[in-house]
């Protein structure tokens, strides 16, 4: 067997070991390595006659025989990547769950193709009406009957009656698993989810029924969900009639959170947080308030945001991740709600084809998602307009020269229609926002201006023909990363991306890695080829 394989550190030779098997197993030529590594439920063993080196994954270890063992690698299929507790607690068969996208972009297909597999998968509610979100929740609710999936519930701090009413939605139909996106505080409707799905066990210990992913990047707000709900508005939600007393009893021994994703630098809503700075700070508060509260099953810490790799999702497994969550690749997958112009524009993104732009439910606050510049106008026009909503108190104060291009270039409309169209949106949706409109002018201004921020979404989930310089695609780093990881692969092309293959070949890279790097840590020198793991054929 010729040396493709090299000893860095002959003190790493597991002294006094030897393998024992059928010597004509033992492999050395690259292609051959590799798909000794790519066995993930086979162990494998480095083995040394003499000068040769070579590879083997059969055969057992002894205590004397001809082949020195030099290093080992146990199996890892990827059922066993993450936290088992997780798989557990969500009936899914991977430490894994792909994150929503708003307007239906983590879809009804996504969702339901992903718990067929037997990963789990949230609908993206947010921005949706109420009759939509229903609709899915049949569609799904019909398709996986036994299987895993969850609905998102967005905060909406300038729409509290659509948050309350999606939530009387979930609990209605039974949605026992919600990921809670971009909140900063508890509010009273996620508590009342978290409450009201709380009963008390045979031996006197509360029973979860409703269960809460809470996807957040601040320690401040991480404290909020590992710690139990607030005891006013349990107070609150107790006078309303909307829990029972033993319920908001119940809900101060439980944290308002199951699980917390991390979310570093993603896709939409982000701080641009270092993934590897910001797991294991949560991780530390989370230990912290564990050893406060003593609950009885600690709240589990996942990541997400960068994840596109298999050396990604390695990284945050080895961070002590429990889980891991997609997003913006999600999107570029046949499954995702969005257009075939929109999917085209993802797989040609590069890394750093991505900006901050306004976020239509947080305008006026300032607030910011990260979205992708190439190909589009998007982000630069809706800056535009947050400076005029802060250099301005009302329409009529917009210079002419400026109003005439907004009305021409962006909106395509004038004010008054823009206006118009916002009545008619919001008499259904939330009337008390046209109240708030009416009486201040500056109010006009923003629901105006998040008219194109909302529509600019949905324009680019539907292929809205002449309005492409005006998509608004949430895009993270991510989604650069994996165009150059899949280049030169079938899943260049955006046509062959399905989100279960995508997300097999994502775990079945991350544990590959794992093993080469356990090999490497024992002193194995691999060619460069097989430091790398290739999508080369389907999975499915």
């Amino acid at each position: 067997m010729a040396n493709m394989i090299s000893v860095l550190r002959n003190e790493n030779t597991i002294l006094g070991l030897f393998w024992q098997g059928p010597a004509n197993t033992i492999l050395s030529e690259p292609d051959q390595l590799y798909q000794l590594l790519t066995k993930l439920n086979k162990p494998l063993y480095v083995v040394q006659k003499g000068n040769q080196i070579g590879m083997t994954a059969q055969g057992s270890i002894t205590s004397q025989g001809d082949f020195s063992l030099i290093a080992c690698a146990p199996p890892l299929p990827i059922e066993q990547l993450g936290n088992p507790d997780f798989r557990s607690a969500y009936r899914t068969n991977y430490a894994f769950y792909a994150g929503s996208m708003a307007n239906g972009i983590s879809s009804e297909e996504l969702v339901i193709a992903l718990g067929k597999a037997g990963f789990l998968a949230s609908f993206g509610a947010g921005g949706c009406s109420p009759a939509r979100i229903e609709s899915a929740i049949q569609k799904i609710k019909d398709a996986l009957p036994e299987r895993p999936f969850a609905f998102n519930l967005l905060n909406s701090p300038n729409e509290p009656a659509l948050e309350r009413r999606t939530v009387e939605l979930y609990l209605q139909h039974g949605i026992r698993v919600l990921e809670a996106s971009a909140y900063l505080m508890v509010s009273a409707n996620l508590v009342w989810y978290r409450a009201a799905g709380l009963s008390q066990g045979s031996n006197g210990e509360p029973v979860i029924g409703n269960r809460i992913i809470a996807k957040l990047s601040r320690k401040e707000v991480a404290r909020r969900f590992l710690a139990p709900a607030p005891t006013e508005i349990l107070n609150q939600l107790v006078n309303e009639g909307r829990i029972t007393p033993l319920q908001a009893e119940l809900a101060l021994r439980v944290p308002m959170a199951d699980d917390i994703t991390v979310e570093a630098d993603s896709g939409g809503h982000t701080d641009n947080r270092p993934l590897v700075a910001l797991v294991p700070a949560i991780r530390a508060l989370r230990d912290e308030l564990q050893e406060k509260h003593q609950f009885a099953v600690p709240v589990r810490v996942g990541a997400a945001g960068g994840i596109g790799t298999p050396e990604a999702a390695l990284a945050a497994f080895m961070l002590g991740a429990d889980y891991i969550v997609t997003g913006s690749i999600n999107q570029s997958c046949v499954e995702a709600g969005t257009s075939a112009h929109a999917k085209n524009l993802l797989a040609q993104a590069e890394m750093t084809d991505v900006a901050m732009a306004p976020a239509a439910d947080m305008f006026e606050m300032g607030v910011k998602v990260q979205v992708l510049k190439r190909g589009t106008m998007f982000a630069m026009r809706a800056q535009k307009l947050h400076e005029l909503y802060s250099r301005y108190d009302s329409l009529e104060e917009i210079p002419p020269k400026e109003r005439e291009r907004l009305e021409t270039q962006v909106f395509k409309k004038a004010f008054g229609e823009v206006w118009d169209e916002c009545v008619r949106f919001f008499s259904e949706r939330d009337p008390r926002q046209l109240e708030r409109a009416r009486n201040n002018p500056k109010d006009q201004m923003a629901l105006v201006f998040r008219w194109y921020l909302g529509l600019s979404s949905r324009w680019s989930n539907t292929g809205e023909p002449g309005r492409e310089m005006d998509y608004q695609i949430w895009c993270g780093p991510a989604m650069g990363m994996f165009n150059d990881w899949v280049r030169g692969t079938y899943l260049s092309d955006p046509a062959n991306r399905h989100v279960v293959d995508v997300t097999l070949h994502l775990l079945t890279g991350a544990a590959y890695l794992a093993r080469v790097r356990a090999l490497e840590m024992q002193g194995i020198s691999l060619p460069e080829p097989l430091r790398r793991y290739i999508p080369e054929k389907p999975l499915i």
